[in-house]
């Protein structure tokens, strides 16, 4: 690739702002609703039309577990979040907290609610495509790009929801990607929802999923031969009435800071979509004879990118041990769950060859996230939550979903609006004694 160099030119700047988040999931949600309800001025800049992230654009269709198997592990504003859905989908059981499903159209309402009540202000449509340092590790502005045109952003502080590490790439922080040996990344998975699903028979019927079901269909469906595209991760829910949500198969090869990767695969995304369509009319024809898919997801579904270097790496000892830190900001209670390469499982010979889960916990198990986690080795003004925190990769097969990025992301807002007020506006200098009492008053789980 050639370089290209701009003439000369003058981008308009906005200052107004004490903090800043990049990225509107579960993550970027909960920090502009913290740092707003801080009595920061907080501006929440979002890519796409829409808050929620993998939830809403991304069709995932259920919550991971909110419990430790004893009680919800996920509160303050997560548990906020889960409870406002739940109470607006009459066919879940009020008091269930596992593999909730998710109707995206009411969640994406409920993200839009609190945070526009907390008082920060959100501006859709618009990607960050530039950041501006001072040299000395910290940020002075970020280029946005929007119907607009350029314009630049400056804040005390910044929070990197974008899920991809961009924020803290871009200004210059060190971050891991991958697997240690070869560089590959989990697969990727295409979320999408089918309607005028028979609701009794879907009910009623066995079970798709067919990792640990014998009787599946699934088996059947890829014995076949006819869908070479389909494998045996068929994660699905009722997400309305007559309407289905699929988390189902694999996309190899995906790197969400490739552009041109990602194309490809909201391509074949699509494709395998309609090929679950197909092989489910035919093989489980009572349920999904008169199915047809209803909506592919704007977003593809992304395990894993990079991760940061922060002050502390979060080490699997640290999961098996249930480890608790002083620092920490949440707990977290979801098992090791690590999509690995096809080629690479099948040369070490294990019989599962999308999988590798370390261990699960018992129940009232979990352990405890550093906010030293958050922070960015070498950058002084940034924070960092969601799936590219500093952890080791098996780690992150724990870390990377919902319910956890929502108490990560409360956290990181909450030590922004802190950063804020201090004239370093050093984010490694936030006293975490009194982040902690905070986030035990807003209802936070800490040890």
């Amino acid at each position: 690739m050639t370089a290209y160099t701009l003439s000369q030119r003058t981008i308009p700047l906005q200052e107004e702002w004490d903090v800043l988040v990049i990225g509107g999931g579960p993550a970027g949600c909960a920090a502009a609703i913290s740092a707003a309800r801080e009595g920061a001025r907080t501006l929440l800049i979002e890519a796409t039309g829409a808050l929620g992230g993998m939830g809403t654009s991304g069709l995932v269709p259920a919550w991971t577990p909110f419990s430790d198997g004893e009680k919800i592990v996920y509160k303050g504003i997560a548990e906020a979040v889960f409870v406002a859905l739940k109470s607006e989908m009459p066919h879940i059981d009020k008091n269930a907290t596992n593999w909730v499903a998710i109707n995206p159209e009411k969640l994406k309402r409920i993200y839009d609610r609190m945070v526009t009540e907390a008082g920060a202000q959100v501006l859709f449509n618009t990607m960050v495509c530039a950041v501006d340092t001072d040299g000395a590790g910290g940020i002075q502005a970020v280029i946005v790009n929007n119907k607009a045109g350029l314009t630049a952003y400056r804040a005390g502080v910044y929070v990197d929801c974008t899920g991809d590490a961009d924020l803290a790439a871009w200004a210059g922080a060190e971050f891991q990607k991958g697997d240690e040996d070869d560089g590959s990344l989990q697969p990727a998975t295409h979320c999408f929802t089918m309607g005028n699903v028979d609701e009794y028979a879907y009910r009623h019927g066995v079970q798709l999923n067919g990792w640990k079901n014998p009787a599946s269909p699934v088996h059947a469906i890829i014995a076949s031969g006819k869908y070479p595209l389909l494998d045996h991760h068929m994660c699905n829910s009722l997400v309305a009435p007559r309407t289905v949500g699929f988390n189902a198969g694999h996309i190899q090869g995906v790197d969400n800071t490739d552009p041109h990767s990602v194309s490809q695969a909201l391509i074949k995304g699509r494709i395998i979509a309609e090929e679950v369509r197909k092989s489910l009319a035919e093989y489980c024809p009572d349920a999904f004879g008169n199915a047809f898919v209803a909506a592919t997801a704007p977003l593809m579904g992304i395990r894993e990118s990079r991760r940061i270097v922060g002050d502390y790496v979060l080490q699997l000892e640290d999961y098996v041990e249930r480890k608790s830190f002083e620092d920490e900001i949440c707990r977290n209670s979801y098992f090791i769950d690590v999509h690995g390469s096809r080629k690479k499982k099948l040369a070490t010979g294990k019989d599962e060859e999308y999988y590798t889960h370390v261990m699960r916990y018992g129940p009232g198990d979990s352990h405890g996230i550093p906010y030293r986690c958050l922070t960015p080795k070498g950058i002084r003004n940034m924070l960092v939550a969601g799936r590219s925190i500093s952890c080791e990769r098996m780690v992150l097969g724990s870390v990377r979903v919902m319910p956890v990025c929502l108490a990560m992301g409360e956290a990181a807002g909450l030590a922004a609006a802190m950063a804020a007020k201090l004239d370093s506006h050093d984010v490694h200098a936030v006293d975490t004694k009194r982040l902690r009492e905070r986030l035990k008053e807003e209802g936070a789980y800490i040890h």
